[in-house]
């Protein structure tokens, strides 16, 4: 058991029908991790893994509604620790890692790791498609929220309870480290990340990833999330490129106008007109909800502070 000043580490591990693997891949974190508590949160699986996840030592808990996002929400509302450890119950994620960025988090007090996805010896575990969408949304986040990340799509993540207990859990599915990442480059909160080595899939096992489905859902996440949290830069878009299209329709009719002194292409002046109003309606939009954005930011950043980065009874708040 850990001593008093000693942090407390949970290991979350979200599953679904991963019963041949989730056995090892409980042990693996045991072998590294020796004191930490596991949590294995089943999520309506209909082999075996929940009896195998017992069987190995691990704490079970149950998410009934379906998705990745909902499992971890309920993780986090319900584990209470100091330090987090995220991963998949895939067995692709190498457990071994764990006490490395465990120490670097502690060490440099940060609010979260990332372990970056790496080719192990065997190369095809890290399929084409899923290289090319990391790299894609990777470096869409990267343009719109100036990311330093290099893999934003990683599950193997370890988190300060301070992250953990004021992150706004709000996804259904695998954009859940899309919003985690952002919610760290929104409120500037220390970070980092680390190589870590990652395996092919035992077999027996299957990939509940969808790569064209949920790579768009995620982009669609990365939208939704950038118009959130910079509106006036969202809707100024928006705005510039209504007015230019009004431009470019109505020059010529007023040009016509001060020529002939008629409106001789109506439509196209009602129709420039109308962009121009909808321009000036997307501008407005856009500097009322950029004040709405920063009050909810400021909220979001009192809420941290107010959270202790080590529970206040664990012997040490930072």
């Amino acid at each position: 058991m850990p001593s008093a000043d000693t942090p407390t580490v949970a290991i979350l591990l979200p599953c679904y029908n991963e019963g041949p693997v989730i056995g090892e891949v409980v042990r693996a974190f045991r072998r590294a991790l020796p004191a930490a508590r596991i949590h294995v949160y089943d999520n309506n699986s209909t082999d075996d893994t929940v009896a195998q996840a017992q069987a190995a030592g691990a704490t079970v808990g149950h998410e009934t509604r379906q998705g990745k996002g909902h499992v971890v929400r309920r993780m986090f509302a319900d584990v209470e620790a100091d330090v987090y450890v995220l991963a998949d119950g895939d067995g692709t994620y190498d457990a071994a890692q764990a006490p490395a960025m465990l120490a670097k988090l502690l060490d440099e007090q940060l609010d979260m790791i990332v372990g970056v996805r790496v080719h192990g010896a065997d190369a095809r575990a890290y399929r084409p498609g899923h290289v090319f969408g990391n790299r894609l949304l990777t470096g869409t986040v990267g343009r719109l929220f100036g990311s330093p990340f290099r893999d934003i799509l990683s599950g193997y993540r370890v988190m300060s309870r301070r992250f953990v207990k004021t992150f706004p859990a709000l996804a259904s599915g695998f954009e859940i480290e899309t919003m985690l990442t952002v919610h760290a480059l929104e409120l500037r909160l220390p970070h980092a990340e680390v190589d870590s080595v990652y395996s092919a899939r035992s077999a027996g096992t299957a990939s509940k990833l969808n790569t064209v489905r949920d790579g768009i859902r995620i982009l669609a996440t990365i939208v939704l999330l950038y118009k959130e949290i910079h509106p006036f830069r969202f809707f100024g878009i928006g705005a510039i490129l209504m007015v230019g299209a009004a431009l470019v329709a109505g020059v010529p009719v007023i040009l016509d106008f001060m020529r002939t002194g008629l409106v001789e292409r109506v439509p196209t002046a009602i129709l420039a007109t109308g962009l121009m109003v909808l321009g000036a309606i997307s501008l407005t939009c856009g500097l009322v909800l950029d004040s709405v954005a920063r009050g909810r930011r400021e909220m979001k950043r009192l809420n941290y502070q107010a959270a202790s980065w080590l529970r206040p009874d664990s012997g040490e708040s930072r």
